[in-house]
């Protein structure tokens, strides 16, 4: 292992105090809080460093909660949305209580079943100006949020955008029993396109009828 300092030495890993779980350096922990009614802090070890008296300490670069940047959770933020800071600090290894993942935002959006300690990110976050990485998302429906993964969608048929059913005028309940659906965009050239086939219904022998274009 190579020295970095004197007295002090690199770890490949370490095990959690009181569990067999091994942290290396890439992995995501839960850190413990000063404050105890807090959830656990989120954190991407960077490295683990002993010295002479064998005391651990791990470099992390900590995940803030939206509710722990500048502009609050906002409403397309999921309840395990993580942002990657640039915020670096050195703790003790002993403050480590277990072992997390946290996905990206495709590959967390494929989870079958979401467990205790699963995370996504999609944004990386500069804690002292408040911003982010990318700064701007794909929006959805006609509110134009970006994509919450918490929230239920429906995929219109028609455009294939992706909507909030309670933007539709529906319930969760009503979406889900859907098998068809059309937005009210689409839905509205629907309606259109079944007047121009429907009319006339019966034209007279003696006059022919051409059904007029509705304007849009």
């Amino acid at each position: 292992m190579a020295k970095t300092k004197p007295g002090k030495k690199d770890l490949d890993s370490y095990t959690i105090k009181g569990t067999n779980k091994v942290v290396r350096p890439g992995d995501c922990v839960l850190m413990r809080p000063s404050d105890s009614d807090k959830p656990p802090y989120v954190a991407r070890v960077e490295k683990l460093e002993a010295d002479h008296r064998n005391n651990i300490k791990v470099r992390v670069r900590w995940y803030y909660r939206p509710e722990e940047s500048i502009g609050g959770r906002r409403q397309f933020h999921g309840a395990k949305e993580l942002f990657l800071s640039d915020h670096y600090d050195v703790q003790s290894a002993h403050t480590i209580e277990g072992k997390c993942t946290v996905h990206s935002f495709k590959n967390y959006t494929k989870l079958e079943n979401v467990g205790a300690e699963d995370y996504f990110c999609r944004f990386e976050y500069k804690a002292a100006t408040g911003g982010f990485t990318p700064d701007r998302v794909a929006v959805y429906c006609k509110c134009e949020m970006p994509y919450n993964p918490d929230d239920l969608m429906v995929q219109c048929d028609g455009c294939k955008d992706w909507f909030h059913p309670s933007c539709m005028g529906m319930t969760i309940e009503e979406a889900k029993k859907l098998d068809h659906f059309l937005c009210s965009d689409c839905s509205s050239d629907d309606d259109a396109k079944r007047s121009l086939n429907a009319f006339p219904v019966s034209p007279s022998v003696e006059t022919k009828v051409e059904p007029k274009r509705r304007k849009r």
